[in-house]
């Protein structure tokens, strides 16, 4: 279970992909739930499988009551649970003892976090509420479950030096001009340059979003361990945050998704929302095809240059959940 880091934070779902009484399957830490938002905007989650013959519950259908509360019902029997756990049997007209254990949520504003039923032994950081103040939301992406470890993710997000192979199509970045890292135990700060090779204006005019590509792509990232990674970008424009999200659904399956955040300069900048948002669905899915391709037991024979935050990630890692004092500034 430590490969999972019991006792982190683990940001399960934004608000916005919870279409009110409509249920939706989540995993954490090798547990499958059943998580809805109910009519009045209160968001529960349950195990997943229905307790009389385990149907998956995120398969049935959610019964809305007067108050705005909801029950998420079983596809197989039609039995409805309410948030605690609780069911009326068929000919009864009583409510049962729970018969689920409700997963602890912690909702902050939009924000719905989880501790899969460990001790919190990391407190959720505060970055996603601070953004959300000064930005406008834009949207989410990406959302995919990949077949690979916690620890193979994050250290591939940390990876400086992977950007002009895994991302070379359609960014085609020629180079990684690596400038600074901050360690500040379980935050840091990446700053890097990537100049690409540029687009011809006929391929831009087919392609309009390519005009949004500049000639370098100007790189922040702030990392929170172990659950985001967050891309700040600037432009002519707008800024943009791009927050990538990971969750350990089970030892060797981790989800990942973006959350989009961006605050205009210029009117353009909101028309162009769809097309960030493709260009991080790109990101991951480069991402995720080369966590495919790796052979995850070959050994390391090789240094490259700014590896820092891969060593920043196994650091902490190795020690969670102890916070050891910060060694990787440079």
């Amino acid at each position: 279970m430590q490969s999972m880091l019991p006792g982190a934070p683990w940001l399960v779902a934004h608000k916005s992909v919870l279409t009110t009484n409509q249920p939706r399957k989540i995993s954490l830490y090798g547990n499958d739930y059943v998580l809805w938002r109910d009519g009045a905007g209160e968001v529960h989650a349950l195990p997943n499988a229905c307790p009389h013959m385990g149907a998956m519950l995120s398969e049935g259908w959610c019964e809305a009551a007067g108050d705005g509360s909801s029950r998420v019902v079983c596809p197989f029997h039609a039995l409805g649970f309410d948030e605690r756990g609780c069911t009326v049997l068929p000919g009864s007209k009583q409510q049962t003892l729970p018969q689920l254990e409700p997963l602890e949520l912690i909702v902050q504003g939009d924000f719905v976090w989880s501790y899969g039923g460990y001790e919190p032994k990391v407190p959720i950081p505060g970055v996603l509420n601070a953004i959300a103040a000064e930005y406008t939301f834009m949207g989410s992406t990406a959302d995919c479950s990949v077949e690979t470890d916690l620890l193979s993710m994050l250290l591939n997000m940390h990876d400086y030096n992977h950007q002009n192979g895994t991302h070379r199509d359609l960014f085609r970045i020629a180079e990684v001009q690596f400038h600074q890292f901050l360690d500040q135990g379980y935050e840091s700060h990446a700053y890097y340059d990537m100049p690409t090779a540029p687009y011809s204006l006929m391929e831009k005019l087919r392609r309009p979003d390519l005009f949004l590509l500049p000639s370098t792509l100007s790189a922040h990232m702030e990392n929170h361990f172990p659950a985001l990674v967050t891309f700040h970008g600037e432009s002519s424009l707008g800024r943009v945050a791009q927050c990538h999200l990971f969750v350990p659904e089970a030892k060797n399956r981790t989800r990942t998704y973006i959350l989009l955040f961006g605050q205009a300069k210029h009117p353009a900048f909101n028309l162009m929302g769809r097309a960030y948002l493709n260009f991080g669905q790109v990101v991951v899915d480069q991402d995720a095809a080369i966590l495919g391709k790796i052979y995850p037991n070959a050994p390391q024979k090789i240094r490259l240059n700014n590896e820092v935050g891969m060593d920043w990630v196994r650091r902490n890692f190795a020690n969670f959940p102890a916070v050891v004092e910060p060694t990787f500034s440079k």
